[in-house]
């Protein structure tokens, strides 16, 4: 097989078509295995078993202002103290901790240090985690730091 010009020279024989073809196969087999890795990965870290789900029977919301916001010692010595005691927490199901990010409209609440949103299976779990050991240590350990601490709790519809 090959294609022929006006004055009968070869421009694309066989081994040419070969070459192409087999460059094309090499390039797409190349694609195939880095998607099919990255899809892979992807999904491992989605089913790993240590992956909470969100849990919406009861929501606990929690904000805190520190005394003094700007000190780098103060927020590591928090950061610290809350990440353990998310971690060590018997009955929060999911957790998460985060800061407020640069308000983009009026009615955004940018005033708080840190947030902390925590899940519970009921409001007898939530009852448990106030009195818990870990709970009773944050308290102690952070309780110094903030000015302010705001609480809302949520039942799912």
């Amino acid at each position: 097989m090959f294609f022929i010009l006006a004055d009968e020279e070869p421009i694309l024989n066989l081994e040419t078509w070969e070459f192409f073809f087999n460059q094309t196969y090499r390039m797409k087999t190349i694609i195939y295995t880095v998607l099919f890795l990255t899809m892979t990965v992807y999904s491992y870290g989605q089913n790993n078993e240590n992956m909470k789900n969100f849990d919406s029977n009861y929501v606990h919301t929690v904000y805190f202002w520190l005394k003094n916001p700007d000190s780098v010692e103060d927020r590591k010595a928090f950061e610290t103290s809350i990440l353990k005691f998310m971690r060590d927490s018997e009955y929060a199901k999911t957790n998460f901790v985060g800061v407020p990010p640069i308000a983009t409209r009026d009615v955004v609440d940018g005033s708080f240090t840190y947030s902390l949103v925590v899940t519970f299976e009921s409001a007898d779990a939530q009852l448990k985690y106030q009195t818990e050991e870990a709970h009773n240590l944050f308290v102690a350990e952070s309780s110094n730091l903030w000015t302010k601490v705001i609480v809302y709790d949520s039942l799912g519809i």
